[in-house]
């Protein structure tokens, strides 16, 4: 069970087929453009005239994929939507060119409510044979899809981040349809399937009018004909088991998750990947589906103990494998690096180059959990927890192996404005984590989590000490030197194998690394801990080992409220400021 990568949006089809068709919509549609002023040229257009959905009897329903798409020509649809703070509603504003200027163009109070999307932005109406309307509604649009190319002369590549975040405490992002680009307009899972009786039906779809008018869309809806058939999944031809509806769908082709098993659309942090809301994939947590963080609260997964134990009564039949040695169990720290005095001559000094800034976010996602019950009589509380970058430069460390070591030496790496490698630093360690849900290599005191009393005194430590770092979450893509594209999302990549002998870790700008509470070690025990008023501190570098621009943003606190009885411990989670995800 390895974390996944996230924030992958789904893509229906392949660019080069997603081209080809749209460009046969535009020619077969045709649709009038209304140009806004100072805007790009917005379209919607459907990539084929008909098409099939299908219907499984054991999970009856389907999910309208119909292939529309928004089109942009003569400039790109650039879309930034900030808050300032917590305390502030989330807004947006339009990057428009004037004489090859880029202006900003605010757009009116209310547009958007969260980063996921522009809410109602589709109108979709069914109409059976009998010309009897059987379903209308609205959907959300994501433009980060990028689907593909609507002709051979666009940019061979879109610049916009591919996935609208939905951590709930996001504070930036950037949505765009790229110039000659096109953007699936459908929300995925993110949207109920619709129960429809085998037949034809007319599906038509436009563009409501609110957006019409803000981004100067021509008023003509486009309509497919649509094909419903009822199959089971014993009927699947070509396979050795069912085959889930979400397969055929074609909703989940890239992981939204991290620090989990592979194939769910979970928890390494939050993005805007439809996804089956029926998945087979474990859940995690947070606030609607269960395959995304921040969607609904889900039983936690046993604490780190168990591992620790496991391991310590290794180590007591193989000496040799010793009691830490490459395993990062929640039971230790990492070892205090070598005073500089006794390093080695000629270690190179931190050079005075731009530095990460690492910051916390609150913690979400929390729930009471007895482990599992792999520990009887323990109630554990879990959470999700995230660090970001907000810049200006990488996080970027290495571990190297001397051969025959468990461990890995580590140090963080500095670049000057160019690009060049300047320096490096001893930070600490990396180790191996053999446990499900991790198996790969951690680095040492990348975090600490901790449970503060009323007066912010520490009341319990969680053990869980080391990280793999990943680009999970797109945090705040405004921020100066964002990268709207990270290398590193996929945990299959990003830390390594158990044979590795060197690994590098990095964490970019405006990305944050998300452990969800299904993780072991992702909680405190709370067994013997009294009910009452308490805060959950995540506090980023808290041996200050990592050189960061600011060292005093690295803590963020989320008040809980603790209640019940041993077995039956409650939590309650009040808003943070205007965030409301427990």
């Amino acid at each position: 069970m390895t974390r996944t990568r996230t924030a992958r949006l789904w893509r229906p089809l392949s660019a080069g087929a997603v081209a080809v068709a749209v460009t046969a919509g535009i020619a077969a549609a045709a649709p009038e453009r209304v140009k806004a002023e100072a805007g790009p040229e917005l379209s919607l257009v459907a990539a084929t005239s008909s098409v099939t959905l299908t219907s499984w009897k054991e999970d009856p329903g389907v999910y309208l994929d119909i292939g529309t798409y928004l089109t942009a020509e003569g400039m790109p649809l650039e879309l930034k939507v900030t808050r300032k703070s917590y305390k502030d509603p989330v807004t947006v504003t339009q990057t428009v060119y004037e004489g090859g200027k880029a202006k900003v163009r605010k757009l009116p109070v209310g547009t958007v409510k969260d980063f996921s999307g522009l809410p109602g932005f589709v109108e979709i109406t069914l109409t059976d044979k009998a010309g009897k309307k059987v379903l209308r509604r609205t959907e959300d649009f994501c433009p980060n899809n990028a689907s593909g190319r609507v002709r051979p002369d666009a940019p061979a590549t879109s610049r916009y981040p591919e996935s609208c975040p939905t951590n709930p405490f996001t504070l930036g992002s950037v949505w765009g349809v790229e110039k000659g680009w096109a953007a699936n307009t459908y929300a995925g899972s993110y949207t109920e399937p619709v129960e429809l009786p085998a037949g034809t039906y007319t599906a038509e779809v436009g563009v409501s009018k609110k957006y019409r008018d803000l981004f100067g869309i021509a008023d003509k809806a486009t309509t497919v004909k649509v094909t419903v058939v009822e199959r089971s999944f014993e009927e699947e031809e070509g396979t050795a088991e069912a085959v889930p509806r979400s397969a055929k769908a074609g909703e989940y082709a890239g992981h939204h998750a991290g620090h989990r098993a592979p194939g769910a659309h979970t928890g390494h942090g939050p993005g805007h990947a439809p996804a089956p809301a029926q998945a087979a994939a474990p859940a995690t947590s947070g606030a609607g589906p269960s395959y995304n963080v921040g969607h609904g609260p889900l039983t936690a997964a046993p604490p780190a103990l168990p591992w620790a134990l496991k391991r310590k009564q290794q180590a007591a039949l193989s000496p040799q494998v010793g009691d830490t040695g490459g395993q990062t169990d929640g039971s230790r720290q990492a070892p205090a690096l070598t005073p500089l005095a006794k390093r080695p001559a000629g270690k190179p000094a931190v050079p005075d180059v731009p530095k990460p800034d690492l910051r916390s976010l609150p913690a979400y996602g929390i729930v009471v959990s007895d482990g599992d019950k792999d520990i009887p009589g323990k109630d554990y509380l879990a959470f999700s927890a995230n660090v970001w970058n907000a810049g200006p430069a990488q996080l970027v460390v290495d571990g190297f192996r001397s051969p025959g070591k468990a461990t890995m030496d580590a140090y963080q790496y500095f670049y000057d404005a160019k690009g060049k490698q300047v320096g490096y630093t001893p930070t600490g360690t990396m180790e191996w984590d053999p446990r499900p849900g991790h198996m790969h290599w951690h680095f040492t005191d990348f975090a600490s989590y901790r449970l503060l009393k009323a007066d912010k005194k520490e009341a319990v430590r969680s053990g869980k000490e080391a990280f793999c770092l990943a680009n999970t979450d797109a945090i705040d893509y405004t921020v100066k030197n964002a990268n709207w594209h990270p290398y590193n999302t996929d945990l299959a990549t990003a830390c390594g194998e158990e044979n590795s002998i060197s690994v590098r870790e990095v964490l970019d700008v405006g990305s944050g690394d998300t452990y969800t509470q299904d993780l072991p070690g992702q909680s405190f025990d709370i067994t013997d801990v009294p009910n009452g008023t308490y805060y959950i501190q995540v506090l980023a570098n808290p041996e200050k080992r990592l050189k960061e621009t600011d060292l005093g943003n690295n803590s963020a606190l989320r008040k809980i409220v603790l209640g019940g009885e041993p077995g039956k411990r409650t939590v309650t989670v009040p808003p943070h400021e205007l965030v409301n995800a427990g």
